[in-house]
């Protein structure tokens, strides 16, 4: 298959896992009661909504969609997870072609534009760099260092298993890095939740910065180099 399909297949269930983990960490053992009840209801009530979804008309998937969103958000802070976790589940279990490509690229676009600049705003201004001084650029350093050797060898490991071609390992290992925006995300959840002081926010913003950086000027020359290859 093309390999940019392989490569978001791959950062699909890399995000899958990383809300997994998410969602574990934020499990709250004096409100587990919650969680479970919370949990629960998610199902059953998932189970009818997809049934209701398949007799719905496209116009109206759009209003029941946004409902059944933001009643999943406020459920999943209740039980005290993060409602960002209730946001991914309750589109975990919709169906992509019960919505108009175009309609969803063009609402996605408007997100993009009226939102995520306030998200950004808000993140940037919860960082705090005079605080731990060089300790906070050298956690990063270290947790840059972690990220990018971990997913390498586990994408050299897979891809030695699976029999890829030569280079095509190193090629997706970079791109998965580009997880800034999944990242922020999730440093900003553990930092409301208090999971993270400050300090480790901030690291663990620039390391999410960094490693988007860097994929672009380190893949471009492994791309021209596979596409040589394949001639």
């Amino acid at each position: 298959q093309p390999l940019g399909q392989r490569i978001l297949r791959y950062a699909s269930l890399d995000d899958v896992a990383i809300w997994g983990v998410l969602a574990l960490i934020l499990v709250d053992w004096e409100r587990v009661g919650r969680q479970l009840i919370f949990l629960a209801l998610f199902l059953l009530a998932a189970w009818a909504v997809r049934a209701l979804f398949r007799r719905l008309e496209d116009n109206d998937r759009w209003y029941v969609s946004l409902v059944w969103l933001a009643a999943v958000g406020f459920a999943a802070d209740w039980s005290g997870l993060h409602f960002m976790v209730g946001a991914f589940l309750a589109g975990a279990v919709l169906d992509a072609h019960w919505f108009a490509r175009d309609r969803l690229d063009d609402f996605r676009q408007f997100l993009l534009l009226a939102v995520m600049p306030v998200f950004f705003l808000s993140t940037g201004l919860r960082t705090q760099w005079d605080v731990g001084g060089v300790a906070v650029f050298g956690a990063a350093f270290l947790f840059l260092a972690a990220s990018v050797a971990g997913k390498l060898a586990g994408v050299q490991l897979a891809g030695h298993l699976l029999g890829w071609a030569k280079g095509e390992a190193s090629i997706i290992g970079w791109l998965l890095q580009t997880k800034a925006l999944i990242m922020i995300i999730f440093v900003n959840v553990l930092l409301d939740k208090g999971i993270v002081t400050n300090e480790t926010f901030t690291a663990l913003l620039l390391m999410a910065v960094l490693s988007t950086m860097l994929t672009v000027p380190v893949v471009t020359p492994k791309l021209k180099q596979l596409a040589l290859s394949y001639k």
